[in-house]
Order: structure tokens, then sequence, then C-alpha cells
């Protein structure tokens, strides 16, 4: 879906974002709000000696992402799990680095989920993240907002019950999301849980955007 609703940029995001991954040999990766594991994949092509761990709430999902994991021969390098990540079920300082897709939008606190997400890093860890985000040019962002507020509720229309859903909340969801959050607040609150030299990427003249930043020693 998100491929479909990003005009397909979402592949060119997400390369984006993994390639951004600055890891040790044989690391060991957090995949937070995993899906079908596209993120996962995508990490274990770039990192070939990485060992990852995906997490999401939808079982359907997950068992899409396994699925997917065995057509790519990855099944024995990313795992697969049902979990929370407000409650996540590892020991402090477990990963080398954590990346998280589309996930703060869809949590009440997102400063307690940033501050969870946190604390599975090691000292001098990596996070990186990757959301939807309203383009911050005039312009740009009116037909922003004729594209996610007319646009997509009618190109959803004949896809199903649950692309029509998508259609309706997607565009108010991302606009509320960065009204309350923008970027420059979302980089003080990783900051705010520990995480230095904490830097944004725009992509696709602002329809998303990467925020990477390292774990304090």
């Amino acid at each position: 879906r998100a491929q479909a609703l990003s005009f397909g940029q979402y592949y060119g995001w997400r390369c984006f974002a993994a390639r951004r991954l600055r890891l040790p040999t044989k690391a060991r990766v957090l995949d937070v709000c995993t899906g079908t594991a596209g993120v996962a994949i995508e990490i274990a092509h770039v990192q070939p000696e990485a060992r990852i761990a995906g997490i999401d709430l939808s079982r359907e999902m997950l068992l899409s992402g396994r699925e997917r994991l065995k057509g790519d021969g990855l099944d024995e390098r990313v795992a697969l799990l049902e979990g929370r990540a407000e409650r996540l079920p590892f020991t402090d300082g477990t990963f080398d680095a954590v990346v998280f897709t589309f996930l703060l939008r869809y949590v009440a606190e997102p400063s307690a989920v940033l501050r969870e997400l946190a604390r599975v890093v090691k000292p001098d860890g990596q996070m990186v993240s990757l959301e939807f985000t309203v383009p911050p040019l005039l312009g740009l962002r009116e037909s922003w907002m004729v594209y996610t507020g007319i646009g997509l509720p009618v190109m959803t229309l004949p896809l199903g019950s649950g692309w029509r859903r998508v259609g309706r909340f997607l565009g108010r969801s991302i606009w509320q999301f960065d009204r309350a959050y923008p970027v420059n607040r979302q980089k003080e609150m990783w900051r705010e849980v520990g995480f230095t030299n904490v830097q944004s990427h725009r992509l696709s003249l602002g329809g998303a955007v990467v925020i990477e930043g390292t774990k304090g020693g």
C-alpha cells in the first residue's frame, strides 16, 4: 500500500533509510513496525552479515513477511515476531541499530515509544526512521492537501473496503501528526531520549522524511 500511495516512491525511501545504517560486522538490527518485512529485507541486502529481528502487531502481515523472507532465502537471517513498540521484549542495549517506519503516528505517546526504542539500542548505536510528512513549501503543500484530501479517497474507492479506509484516513493522519510533531520537534524528542548528531533528510519534495541519530555512550 505504501508503494501505491507514495506514487511508487516508497521503495526508494526504504532503500535510502537502509543505506543510512553504519553497522559493525555481524550487527544486530531491530526493525520496528516491520509489516511484511520490506525494510528488513532491504537491510539484509545492504548489510549481508547483519542479523535482523522484525516486530509488528499484525499477525497477518507477519505471515506475509515470512513468506517473502522464504522466497528471498532470508528466513534464517531475519526473524519476525509479534509484539508492541511500547513494550519491546528485549533487554537494554540489545541492538546495534533500530529502524522504524510509519510508527509514531499510530501510538498514543510518541515520546514514550522513542524512549523504549532507545532503551534497546547499544551506546553509540544508531536509530533511523522513515515517515510520511507534509511538504513544507507553498504550492507543494497545497497540491499535497488536494491529493490526500480528494485524490486518495476517490482513487481507493474501487479497491475494496480496506483501501477505502486507508484513503480516507491517511492524509488526515499525516497532517495531524505533522502539526503536532513537526520534523524539528521530532528531532528534539530524539535528543531528549539520548540521541546525538540527529539529522533529517526530506525526500520526494518533502513527502517523506528520514531521521537518524546516534545514541550517546
